[in-house]
């Protein structure tokens, strides 16, 4: 058996059941009470190095805080919440978006809890929730409206909140957002370069700010450039599998088809092509599609596809660090953000066979 030397942390404690607390660790460092928990909370005067060696002690005892006790004594749950429909493109945005924010909160003192509200629930219902019970301190959501309630209602009640995307109602907050109209129009200047005619435009949900966005960039390009242009009425890039290719393959059965598609999800695109194809064409030489996403997944599908990249990665961390800030009533290292779209990546297209 080792002697209790030879056993580490573990002699710090009374008794081998008794839960470490921040006494523990301070005895543990050699560091004061009071520091340890600053540097616990990722207080800005704590230095690098002994925040790192709080953490790691801390991870190596097991010490958790007591929710109850923090709430208590702060009146905080130290808990972020991500509301998010259940529509939204899960396969590639929605992973990345949650993975960065939680990434994002590691290290800090605050843990990201995903709440989900599904197409025929109210989206005001796990807003209303988080805040009157008090269960989160506070909330990021997406899939932002011109005159959202969600916005106005937290707003209204001073809770803190940051949105991937932005709002059209006079109401400053923090968001990080993607730049869909520069998306719609660099799409259509790709398509055009590629000697495309007729386009065709999956846009988000017209109720969606940012579908309103990539509508107008679409349109006013393609108009700028003198190539006619359409809208689908029937699916938005949120539609389901079977819609997108029953809508698509009928739009290519008839009379003067798209050979350019700007799509605003990964999984729309995956649908447009595979319908596209079921009625013959061929990607990359009968008709292009231009699509964005979060994680490499269409060049695996599709070699020929044109892909344009979202950093949801980036936006995640931005949102997390600015809501944080918020919590905490400390000014932000920006509070607002907008991201660009880069380089168009061009796919491989084909002259002769198929895909593969």
């Amino acid at each position: 058996m080792p002697s209790p030397s030879e056993s580490g942390p573990h002699l710090l404690l009374d008794s081998e059941t008794e839960r470490p607390t921040l006494k523990t660790i301070a005895a543990a460092t050699g560091l004061a009470i009071a520091t340890v928990s600053r540097a616990l909370k990722d207080a800005p005067d704590i230095g690098e190095d002994t925040k790192r060696r709080v953490r790691e002690t801390a991870a190596l005892l097991g010490y958790r805080p007591n929710r109850a006790g923090v709430r208590l004594r702060t009146g905080k749950t130290n808990v972020i919440a991500l509301v998010l429909s259940t529509e939204t493109d899960a396969m590639n945005h929605t992973s990345r978006l949650i993975y960065s924010i939680a990434n994002a909160l590691r290290g800090t003192a605050y843990h990201l809890v995903v709440m989900p509200f599904f197409p025929d629930q109210d989206p005001m219902e796990p807003i209303r929730y988080i805040v009157e019970t008090e269960s989160a301190d506070g909330v990021i959501l997406n899939q932002t409206k011109p005159d959202d309630p969600r916005i106005r209602y937290m707003r209204e009640r001073g809770f803190p909140f940051a949105t991937h995307g932005r709002s059209d109602m006079g109401i400053d907050h923090p968001y990080f957002d993607f730049d869909n109209e520069a998306f719609g129009r660099l799409g259509v200047r790709a398509l055009a370069q590629r000697g495309r005619k007729r386009l065709l435009l999956i846009a988000p949900p017209r109720s969606h700010l940012y579908a309103r966005h990539m509508t107008w960039g679409f349109s006013d390009e393609a108009a700028l450039l003198g190539l006619p242009f359409e809208l689908a009425d029937k699916i938005t890039s949120d539609s389901g599998g079977d819609a997108v290719d029953d809508a698509v393959a009928a739009r290519f059965s008839a009379p003067n088809p798209p050979d350019g598609i700007l799509v605003g999800s990964t999984a729309a695109a995956m649908s447009s092509i595979a319908a596209a194809e079921g009625t013959g064409r061929v990607l990359g030489t009968d008709f292009d599609v231009v699509a964005k996403e979060a994680i490499p997944v269409l060049r695996r599908f599709r070699r020929a596809t044109i892909i344009i990249k979202e950093d949801v990665g980036r936006a995640g961390e931005f949102l997390a660090r600015a809501l944080v800030s918020e919590i905490e009533k400390r000014t932000p290292e920006a509070r607002q953000g907008l991201e660009n779209p880069g380089n168009v990546e061009w796919g491989e297209p084909l002259r002769t066979g198929g895909n593969i």
